[in-house]
């Protein structure tokens, strides 16, 4: 087996850095009681100034007079951990959550995504766009995948094998051995987990227990790693709170984006999409201001998402200064993604049918896009009526039908046209006192156009042009 370990160092930072514009102001997370108040985090520019992690707050506040100070959410921080984690669902059906880190198990997703350069690839591609720095490792084993992480950002362990070479100039101090171990091997002289591996094992369980010696055996692939395997849930909900009041919706849009992308994220780990979700806008009083956003299909895609969310937005007016947005989805329905041709002609820059037909349904309402769809009557005057976003029937279309159908038929000019099928025979409308008897053709015309036309029964001659094909 192969396991990947995408480590998160900066998970908390990182999780209010994506809520906020780019911006170069320092930024500190604080943590601690009221009398020991401590840094737990700090961006760039806060660190440029000198701050650090664990620095007591007075310390900071002596080194920088201003910066932005927000309290430390644990519990925020864990939404983070596991949005990530189902998100790596999306590349294995075995995941773990260790302490600011995601592993998963990837020999099987290796015949799928390709080798292990263009796998890691992707990991990273996708947690740079959705905003979170990390470290990547490959090791045979969870735990020890978990180690190097720490230790090397790129490394790759492919055999169990080397596995023990790789591990033994590991320092003690960050070999994430049980905190006793921790502490009294480096008393011992014991510096590196290369010398432990040297050390007799009955020593060692007398010396510290049996939970040091099953947890190198995990190490190294000896003993199997007890996990716990994490499923996503079978709904969505993410909120995003700021420190000011939004006045205007076109400051939404960056909040907005974030959240339609983690909604994204969530999706393709579950392999699912969503037709209906929910947009909370949160005010200092009152109820909040619900948006709803429904599209004809499912749909996963992170562009698509936020422009129909943004679009709806975009038509609301705020009464009430914004201080939070909630994101709710519960309606996920399977999703299958829509065919492509393998030599696709359309430009780079196209925009899928599909994709477009939502952008307009969100920019300009719900009545302003209209659909053809097929009716009962058979009559070909008949035949079609365009109602509000109706699917289009599913039933396979048996016999031709023009592209373009005329309001009334015309006589068809100029030389007789080449029969290529037919006759189909029309009788019908006898209900209502429109009856109709009919055989259609679908005909060439000298000019090469492909045309749908009728004649009286039993005849052919004098034709009545109904239809154009493309």
């Amino acid at each position: 087996m192969s396991w990947a370990c995408v480590l998160l160092p900066q998970l908390a930072l990182d999780g209010v850095l994506r809520r906020r514009p780019p911006s170069d102001e320092p930024l500190v997370l604080v943590s601690g009681p009221a009398q020991a108040r401590i840094v737990h985090a700090a961006n760039a520019p806060a660190r440029a100034a000198g701050i650090y992690r664990g620095q007591k707050l007075v310390a900071a506040q002596a080194l920088l007079q201003q910066f932005t100070m927000i309290e430390h959410d644990a519990e925020d921080e864990g939404r983070w951990h596991r949005l990530l984690a189902a998100w790596a669902y999306r590349y294995s059906g075995e995941v773990g959550l260790y302490a600011h880190a995601v592993v998963l198990e990837v020999s099987r997703s290796l015949n799928l995504f390709g080798p292990w350069s263009r796998f890691e690839s992707l990991l990273r591609n996708d947690l740079q766009e959705l905003g979170f720095r990390h470290r990547v490792a490959l090791a045979p084993t969870p735990h020890a995948a978990y180690v190097l992480a720490g230790m090397q950002d790129g490394i790759a362990v492919m055999s169990p094998e080397a596995l023990r070479d790789a591990l033994a100039p590991v320092p003690i101090a960050r070999a994430r051995l049980p905190d006793d171990a921790t502490q009294g091997l480096p008393s011992m002289g014991i510096r590196t987990l290369g010398q432990v591996f040297k050390l007799p094992r009955a020593g060692l369980q007398r010396r510290f227990g049996e939970n040091l010696v099953a947890q190198l055996d995990r190490l190294t692939g000896d003993e199997p790693t007890p996990m716990d395997s994490y499923r996503p849930p079978d709904a969505f909900e993410q909120r995003m709170e700021w420190t000011h009041e939004i006045e205007h919706v076109e400051a939404l849009v960056f909040p907005l984006r974030r959240l339609t992308g983690d909604l994204a994220a969530y999706l393709a780990g579950r392999d699912g999409g969503v037709q209906r979700f929910e947009l909370e806008l949160e005010h200092r009083s009152g109820p909040p201001t619900h948006v709803t956003v429904g599209m004809l299909a499912a749909a996963r895609d992170a562009a698509l998402l936020f422009d129909c969310a943004r679009g709806r937005l975009e038509r609301l007016a705020l009464h009430q200064p914004v201080m939070a947005m909630r994101l709710v989805a519960r309606e996920l329905p399977p999703f299958v993604p829509a065919g492509r041709d393998l030599f696709d002609a359309r430009p780079v820059h196209a925009v899928p049918l599909e994709q477009l037909r939502e952008r307009l349904r969100a920019r300009l309402g719900e009545e302003a896009i209209r659909q053809l769809h097929r009716t009962v009557d058979p009559r070909p005057e008949k035949a079609q009526s365009d109602v509000t976003h109706v699917k289009a029937a599913t039933s396979p279309e048996t016999l031709p039908r023009p592209t373009w159908l005329l309001e009334s038929p015309c006589p068809l000019r100029g030389p007789a046209p080449e029969v290529i099928a037919g006759p189909e025979r029309i009788e019908t409308g006898w209900w209502d006192g429109g009856d109709i008897r009919r055989d259609y053709y679908v005909v060439r015309t000298s000019q090469g156009q492909c045309a749908w036309v009728f004649c009286a029964p039993g005849e052919q001659g004098g034709w009545m042009l109904h239809g154009w094909f493309a």
